[in-house]
This record gives structure tokens, sequence and C-alpha cells, in this order.
């Protein structure tokens, strides 16, 4: 069976870990791919391992983007749940900025609370978003995707 070496797939248009991954993928040697719409400034270091993917702007672009590049061993970071959901449907692996990785067994669950959330948000019943970036989320995210990328990579050797 042929394997291969898992890439780090970043949502890049809004992550705020996106310099944290880039240190621990150019770490471990892994490619990444940083997808944007070019609505924010990315800029990735000079890396033959970094390669910046710009898509067209528009509604999930980079997204269906992201999806049509996961395979099974890849990780994909991003804040988007269906876009996890996307990805782990191809056999990728999928972490949230603040470092909760999304799994079969919990994305069902994230995909009602997210529509619940839209329905009480679009009712007024809630406003505001998610709470901001803190150095505790930050720690967590690069202990997350640190473990997560060791054990794609042990998978990918045959360990």
């Amino acid at each position: 069976m042929e394997t291969t070496t898992p890439r780090l797939l970043i949502d890049a248009d809004a992550c705020p870990v996106r310099e944290e991954a880039l240190r621990v993928a150019l770490r471990l040697g892994l490619e990444t791919l940083l997808v944007t719409n070019g609505s924010r400034p990315v800029r990735p270091p000079p890396s033959p391992l970094v390669r910046l993917v710009v898509v067209a702007a528009g509604a999930d672009v980079a997204d269906d983007r992201i999806v049509e590049e996961a395979r099974a061993g890849d990780i994909c970071i991003t804040a988007d749940i269906p876009l996890a959901a996307r990805c782990l449907a191809k056999g990728a692996a999928a972490l949230s900025f603040k470092g909760h990785p999304w799994t079969e067994d919990n994305i069902g669950g994230a995909l009602a609370g997210r529509e619940l959330s839209r329905a009480l948000r679009e009712s007024g019943a809630i406003t505001g978003g998610p709470a901001p970036m803190a150095a505790a989320d930050r720690a967590r995210f690069l202990n997350a995707l640190d473990r997560m990328a060791q054990a794609a990579l042990r998978r990918a050797r045959g360990g």
C-alpha cells in the first residue's frame, strides 16, 4: 500500500494561528498549502514546503479548493465546521484554530450547534461572535497540531 506524507491545508484568510502552524510544519518537514481568496494579505515564508494558493473571491471557493486538495492523512486547519466535515469525509484530519480536533464522533453535534447558533443570531436571541483568541488557545492549538502531525507522520511511515 502506497502512503503519502501528510500535508497541512490551512484555511488562511482568517487564520489567527497561521504562524504557529507554519512553525510546526517547517520543523516536521510537512508540505503546507495556504489557501486564500486574497481578501487579507498572506505572506508565506520562503520555503519550498509552503505553497500559497490564491482562489477567486466568492462563497466557499477557498473551502472547495481545500476539499479538492484534501486526501487521507492530511490535516486541515480551519474554524469552518462544514469545511472540517468535508475534509473528514475525505479521510483528512481537521483541527480548529483553538486546538479542538474535529472527529467523526463530534462533527455532527458541532454542525447541529452551528445551525442552532445561526438561528438564534438571526432571531436576535444572541449577539456577538466567538471569544477572541487567548494565549491558552494558541498553546492548545500548538500542542494539538504537534500531536496530530506526529501521529499522521507515524501512520504514513507505517508505524
